[in-house]
């Protein structure tokens, strides 16, 4: 595997190949992170990853500067995988100057959810995604569903700028008890772990209310919320939206069975964790 940090060694490096498949990460790998790098293997060749910790996409209260690096055991995990090349930027080889031009995504999918708690954010991913597929012009990229509204704005800049990128998503991968893989996941405590997997349990008592007709998504989510509030956990939301657009259903969408996903942000301690699960 080849580890390059300059975007002009990446573009010769890559140069004639048209069939790369694109793994963007913040690094600090686990299962689900290699379970991207798999599905990549079916859809082209050769596999390129990035490992960038994009300072864009946090808040100024939130985790840039204590963000898992694990860099080594990452390149050790990668070379297993067969990725051919891991593209590794500084921030000077990615942002050689001050990022002024921005992507600006429309406030009805990104102002909502994530974009309503954590201001700025789908700016940042946005700005970061676009400029690798630029250093990287991959045929294809895999995105996790775990992060449902991200995948979903990916895709929806990758169509309106006409980019030549097929965008593949992946399954959440989730530990046995159900808890969906994250970086973050290493900050909760030995006790934290332990109750962690009730956020999915949560979401798929939501869905199963949504599977039976109700039609009273207020108090589903209400309800879901109190129950994990109850338990110590301070919840941002639990929202059932629609698939195609993330926009909340009517009664109509909801008695002609318009396809969901019920979303979830809370707190659990310190940390922060989302998961969603489709309807």
């Amino acid at each position: 595997m080849k580890i390059i940090s300059s975007i002009d060694e990446l573009r010769d490096q890559l140069r004639g190949q048209l069939r790369t498949v694109f793994v963007p990460t913040m690094g600090n790998l686990h299962e689900g992170h290699l379970s991207l790098m798999r599905l990549a293997r079916k859809h082209g060749d050769p596999i390129v990853a990035s490992i960038f910790v994009n300072r864009l996409q946090f808040g100024p209260n939130e985790d840039f500067d204590k963000y898992p690096r694990t860099f080594h055991a990452d390149v050790e995990k990668l070379e297993k995988e067969g990725v051919y090349v891991l593209f590794a930027p500084t921030e000077r080889d990615l942002y050689p100057e001050p990022q002024q031009f921005r992507v600006n995504p429309p406030n009805d999918l990104g102002g909502i959810l994530e974009g309503e708690f954590r201001p700025g954010f789908f700016t940042g991913v946005t700005t970061v995604v676009l400029k690798l597929f630029s250093c990287v012009q991959p045929k294809s990229a895999v995105f996790g569903k775990k992060d449902y509204q991200q995948l979903m704005m990916v895709r929806n800049m990758c169509r309106q700028f006409a980019l030549p990128t097929e965008i593949i998503a992946a399954e959440t991968y989730r530990a046995e008890d159900g808890l969906a893989l994250s970086s973050r996941n290493m900050y909760l405590s030995e006790q934290e772990r332990a109750e962690a997997p009730a956020l999915y349990r949560t979401l798929n008592e939501v869905a199963e209310e949504v599977r039976q007709g109700q039609p009273d998504i207020f108090t589903l989510e209400r309800d879901a919320m109190a129950r994990l509030a109850a338990r110590g956990w301070k919840p941002d939301y639990i929202s059932i939206r629609k698939r195609i657009d993330l926009q909340p259903p009517s009664a109509g969408d909801i008695a002609q069975a318009e396809p969901m996903v019920v979303l979830a942000a809370a707190k659990l301690g310190v940390t922060r964790l989302i998961d969603n699960l489709e309807v």
